[in-house]
């Protein structure tokens, strides 16, 4: 008898309280945003603002250990080395070469899964751009260091093709080769390409599943060749996922230290070279100051965008 008491109780206080929050979308709101922002605050804000703090330290030369006064001594340091200038330089256009690869490779991918593949062969080409993202990232980096060593497959393939002279040549040349594809911008690239690649294809086919069919239809009628059909309706209409895309691939290409770390040769990337700042120097305060070079780049890269009006379309 009791339990049968307390349960009319229970649906009454739920409804007194569904009352109050319908009369009050305010609180409402409050109560279901409040968390994630409070979250949001706190993490990730808390934490971008902490390391911002940290740049305005400085590492004392002699003894080694953090001052903590504000100074611009550290940002003073880090604009004075013509190294960090090439530092930046270089990430920078890693991140533009893996953009403009990936924009060549998923746009004709994204295209014919819109609008030739069948559903079947469609749920297929989903798959396989989905299911390299289920296995751990660092599987994935190593399986390729092992594929791009000179023992790897990729090495036998090219010899039995025998185009071990085309792969020594490619290596040979300066600023993007190396030693082996394992120790060389070129494999540095192509990894990059495929870790990245996916975030790219996802937001560029979900743009043309937008694109209208009958627009196409209308450019043919009035007599637009394909390549006007293509710079005069396809592009500007699914121009955003691009720019979706190539927000992921851009600003993951400029913050990865792990990729630089086991494909690179002795020229830093940003990733790395704060990995060194902090772990092997201990310069944290000069480390705080090189994560912001790629906030700002980003933050440049978003204004143009949006000048573009990349955004009104998303």
């Amino acid at each position: 008898m009791a339990t049968d008491s307390l349960a009319p109780a229970r649906r009454s206080n739920f409804s007194r309280l569904a009352t109050f929050l319908y009369q009050h979308p305010r609180v409402a709101l409050a109560l279901l945003l409040g968390p994630p922002l409070l979250w949001l605050g706190v993490v990730y804000l808390g934490a971008l603002l902490t390391l911002v703090a940290q740049s305005f330290f400085h590492l004392d030369a002699y003894s080694g250990k953090i001052v903590r006064e504000l100074t611009l001594a550290t940002y003073a340091d880090l604009l004075s080395q013509a190294e960090n200038y090439r530092i930046v330089i270089r990430t920078a256009g890693m991140a533009a070469a893996v953009t403009l690869g990936a924009v060549v490779i998923a746009f004709p991918l994204a295209y014919f899964m819109t609008r030739y593949a069948s559903p079947r062969l469609r749920a297929l080409l989903y798959l396989a751009v989905l299911l390299p993202l289920w296995s751990n990232y660092l599987v994935r980096v190593f399986a390729w260091k092992i594929i791009l060593a000179k023992e790897g497959i990729f090495g036998w393939f090219i010899n039995l093709l025998h185009l071990g002279w085309a792969l020594d040549a490619l290596l040979k040349i300066p600023l993007i080769g190396g030693p082996s594809l394992a120790n060389s911008m070129i494999g540095m690239f192509l990894v990059f390409l495929y870790v990245w690649l996916p975030y790219m294809i996802l937001p560029v086919q979900a743009a043309l599943e937008r694109l209208p069919r009958s627009l196409l239809e209308a450019s043919g009628d009035l007599g637009a060749k394909p390549y006007q059909t293509f710079r005069y309706v396809i592009l500007p209409l699914v121009f955003p996922g691009v720019v979706a895309g190539s927000i992921f691939t851009f600003s993951l290409t400029l913050g990865d230290f792990i990729i630089p770390e086991a494909f690179g040769t002795s020229e830093f990337f940003i990733g790395r070279a704060v990995y060194v700042y902090q772990g092997t120097s201990g310069n944290l305060p000069l480390a705080a100051a090189f994560t912001l070079i790629p906030i700002v780049i980003m933050g440049i890269y978003l204004y143009l965008a949006k000048r573009l009006g990349a955004f009104e379309a998303l």
